[in-house]
């Protein structure tokens, strides 16, 4: 049984991040699923305007990161991810409160994601008031050539 963490620290990341943002995916991710994104692609979409990285931390050590991008009044939440030892301690919640907090801060009014249909995450997006919107038939492709379904979730930030 694992203990909620007292202190995650969430600090803002950068392009030179990307070693840190490699690890974790592969700690985070099943490749099962095929939700990792390649170093390629993080490197692209952190070049883009309203890309932001926010890495989350406990005790120094690297615990997590969040990916989102903002385009006019909308943010979409690209990429959450929590290394196994630090799940279901918080680090997930710190970094989406920290996400949701960040745009309402700058009255941003809607926020977007997408998860995989059976991702035991849409409990904490749910929770935190995110509800279905969409489906994309066999969106993710894992490593076996196996297919899953992608669910769209929104949030009215209002």
């Amino acid at each position: 049984m694992s203990t909620r963490l007292r202190f995650v620290e969430l600090e803002s990341g950068k392009p030179s991040d990307i070693g840190i943002v490699d690890a974790l995916m592969i700690q985070a991710f099943d490749p099962r699923y095929g939700e990792a994104w390649t170093r390629a692609q993080c490197l692209g979409i952190l070049s883009m305007p309203g890309v932001a990285l926010t890495i989350a931390r406990v005790d120094g050590a690297a615990a997590g990161f969040a990916l989102t991008r903002t385009v006019l009044d909308e943010v979409e939440l690209l990429l959450l991810a929590v290394t196994p030892q630090f799940r279901r301690r918080g680090v997930a919640r710190a970094l989406l409160n920290g996400f949701l907090a960040d745009a309402r801060g700058r009255g941003l009014k809607t926020a977007h994601l997408e998860v995989r249909a059976g991702n035991p995450a849409v409990a904490l997006y749910t929770a935190a008031g995110f509800a279905k919107r969409g489906e994309r038939r066999a969106y993710y492709r894992g490593n076996t050539g196996e297919v899953f379904d992608a669910h769209s979730y929104t949030l009215n930030l209002a």
